[in-house]
C-alpha cells in the first residue's frame, strides 16, 4: 500500500467530514459535527488562520486518514482513519507529524481526550505511545491524556 502524507488545507475539509463518518469508532456525521459547532466553514477558517495544523494521508488518491493539533493550545484534536486502514501504522505517522509540529512550536506539554473505556481502541493506542491518563475529564467525559514530546 502507498500512502503519502502531507499537510493538511483548507480544501481537504470536506474530505475529512466525510471521512469522519466512516470511522470505527467515534464516528460523527455532518450534521453531529455541525451540531457541535465544526462546520466546512469554521474547520477551514481555523487551518486558514492558522489555528489548527493538521496532516492528511492518502491511498490510491483516496483520503484514508487525517490528524489535527490546535496551534495555540497544544491539543491534539482529532484523528480518524478509515477501518481499512487500522494497524497499517497510518493513524502513528499522523499523530506524529502533528506532535513534531506542535514540538517546533514550543509546546512541551501535549494534552487530548480519549475514551476511558479500555474497550475501545483509542483507549490502547494512545497509551501505547506513551501518552499519560492526567486524572481529569473534558465537557464530552472524555479522560484528558497528557503528552511530553522528547
Amino acid at each position: 500500500m502507498d500512502a503519502v502524507y502531507r499537510k493538511a488545507t483548507p480544501e481537504d475539509v470536506s474530505n475529512c467530514i466525510i471521512l469522519r463518518g466512516k470511522t470505527r469508532e467515534n464516528a460523527f456525521s455532518a450534521e453531529q459535527l455541525a451540531a457541535i459547532g465544526v462546520t466546512l466553514e469554521s474547520w477551514q477558517s481555523a487551518i486558514s488562520d492558522d489555528l489548527l495544523i493538521g496532516y492528511v494521508c492518502f491511498s490510491e488518491e483516496q483520503m484514508v486518514g487525517y490528524c489535527f493539533g490546535n496551534q495555540s493550545t497544544g491539543e491534539i484534536v482529532v484523528l480518524a482513519l478509515l477501518p481499512e486502514y487500522e494497524g497499517k501504522g497510518i493513524g502513528k505517522t499522523l499523530l506524529n507529524l502533528v506532535i513534531e509540529s506542535l514540538k517546533e512550536l514550543d509546546f512541551h506539554k501535549l494534552f487530548l481526550g480519549c475514551s476511558s473505556d479500555p474497550k475501545t481502541r483509542s483507549y490502547g493506542f494512545y497509551r501505547h505511545l506513551g501518552w499519560r491518563p492526567t486524572g481529569t475529564f473534558d465537557n464530552s467525559g472524555d479522560e484528558l491524556l497528557e503528552y511530553s514530546p522528547s
